[in-house]
């Protein structure tokens, strides 16, 4: 699906709780592009805003020509205007180019009480503006200003009836939708003005449309918070978002309605006076590069010790130093093979627990290839006068049982994933270990007896059949279903390779146990 983009065209908060850097939040929040065109910059902070630099309305002229005339766009927010010539600006800009969708917030006064928008261009805003606006998002002293500026008047609303008839007038001055926000107007219960933040209950957003007699309300609990600065930034850009998503006007508005609400909820204490909202509250952000998801639980630190004692095990060194004593390694041999059962085992249930062909089918060549390297397995171990039937007669040690039983437990009350998790570390493992002691200039080359065992983990047959029947298919989907599961989920895999891992060290220790007995 194509990228969805919104051009927003507002002011910088220096802050970074409002404007185009609330809105850039906002916008990737919901997994769209955000082009910007800057009408202005403020000095300001969660006290106020202390100063404001408009910038020329000739380069913003040039900013949405940039974006529009090269990227695009599928919706455009406007925020802070700035001034007169500005808004004729825009309006001409627009008008020049197909113009899409308009969300309009009407910024003219900022929470602190700064003025934002100068009276003599609240005229321009009206006239030129709203006429090409698709929904206009203001608050109920921002919807006033507009009404009075028409030259008509308009008393205190005063419960959800007076609501509803404001948002109708605004909608009367050129705008295809309104949402009225209803913060400034607290409701009882039962939709009355409250008295007091004891009786406040309720806010309430009416969304107008012109077209029908009915408005569409949004009604959320009353919130008592000092972090909402930029709410109706980071609202109308939602909005933009929902709309450019697809969405309808209702939906768009009610989603982002409930997006505001938990960024309330959610927000954390920032600086002194009004704070930010949360505009990651519904994000999750996986730790690590999709694709890379093997490399970084490698890196952790609980992962990395372990994964260690597994690849750098004594077992391994005296494999790479030769000083391994053979019946050692033949009682590992045997154990090894009687692993690979076991291991093919589990991967013709991991076909089972699949849920698409690709992986069902990934499962299946690896059971083949388990079976290839099961005949290079055995004419290896004939070079230690070991033979198949003698290997299959002999018992299981207790680690070789725990470690396979482990995986195939996992199998059966866990889904492809979780089994894949536990048949991960040897299915890296050995090639990781292969590879060092391959490079590794202090390992014993000439009249080491395990150099061949080294080699056959890293010749081109080994690693064609690894890399055409095994590790590179599963790697690869491993590291595609892992980017779609939750935080919980992904510490219980990390878990479960740990835990496998761990049961890869007990096999080596089995080698060793009768050498240090």
């Amino acid at each position: 699906m194509a990228v969805k983009r919104v051009l927003v065209i507002a002011g910088s908060d220096s802050s970074g709780g409002a404007g185009l850097e609330a809105d850039q939040r906002v916008l990737a929040a919901h997994g769209c592009y955000a082009l910007t065109a800057t009408t202005g910059l403020t000095a300001q902070n969660t006290l106020g805003v202390q100063d404001i630099f408009v910038v020329p309305s000739e380069f913003v002229r040039k900013q949405i020509n940039a974006g529009l005339e090269d990227v695009g766009a599928d919706v455009v927010k406007l925020g802070m205007l700035s001034s007169a010539e500005t808004i004729d600006v825009i309006a001409e800009t627009l008008q020049a180019h197909s113009v899409p969708p308009i969300v309009l917030d009407p910024v003219m006064i900022s929470t602190s009480g700064a003025e934002l928008l100068p009276k003599a261009a609240i005229a321009k805003l009206r006239t030129r503006l709203l006429p090409m606006t698709t929904v206009l998002t203001p608050n109920i002293p921002e919807a006033r200003l507009l009404i009075q500026d028409a030259g008509l008047e308009v008393p205190e609303p005063r419960n959800l009836d007076d609501l509803i008839d404001l948002a109708k007038r605004i909608c009367s001055l050129g705008p295809k939708a309104v949402l009225l926000k209803g913060g400034h107007l607290p409701l009882t219960k039962d939709h009355q003005t409250a008295r007091n933040s004891e009786e406040s209950a309720i806010v309430v957003d009416v969304l107008y449309d012109g077209e029908t007699s009915e408005s569409t309300l949004s009604q959320t609990g009353y919130l008592i918070s000092k972090n909402t600065h930029g709410t109706g930034c980071s609202l109308a850009s939602a909005i933009a978002a929902n709309l450019a998503l697809g969405k309808d006007m209702r939906r768009a508005v009610r989603s982002a309605v409930r997006f505001v609400e938990v960024g309330i909820k959610t927000s954390s204490d920032l600086g002194r006076g009004s704070g930010p909202i949360n505009h990651f509250h519904s994000m999750y952000t996986m730790p690590f590069a999709p694709g890379h998801f093997l490399e970084y639980i490698l890196d952790l630190p609980e992962v990395h010790r372990t994964w260690e004692k597994f690849t750098k095990h004594e077992f391994v060194e005296g494999l790479g130093q030769g000083t391994l004593p053979v019946e050692r390694f033949k009682e590992y041999l045997v154990q090894d093979y009687l692993y690979l059962v076991q291991f093919a085992r589990s991967n013709a249930l991991a076909s089972y627990k699949s849920s698409d062909m690709d992986s069902i089918a990934a499962s299946a060549r690896i059971v083949l290839h388990i079976q290839r390297e099961m005949s290079l397995h055995l004419d290896y171990c004939a070079s230690f006068g070991l033979s198949k039937q003698e290997m299959e007669c002999h018992p299981e040690t207790i680690a070789c049982t725990a470690y396979s039983r482990y995986i195939l437990d996992v199998g059966q009350s866990g889904d492809w994933l979780a089994l894949q998790m536990a048949l991960a570390p040897c299915l890296i493992g050995y090639g990781a270990i292969a590879r060092r002691l391959h490079a590794d200039k202090n390992t014993l080359r000439e009249g080491n007896q395990y150099w061949k065992w080294i080699e056959n983990y890293v010749a081109d047959d080994y690693t064609e059949a690894v890399r055409l029947g095994s590790a590179s298919d599963v790697q690869a989907l491993l590291e595609d279903h892992v980017q779609k599961v939750s935080p919980t989920r992904l510490e219980e895999l990390i878990r479960i390779f740990i835990r496998a891992t761990e049961l890869e060290i007990s096999f080596w220790d089995m080698g060793l146990s009768s050498q240090k007995s």
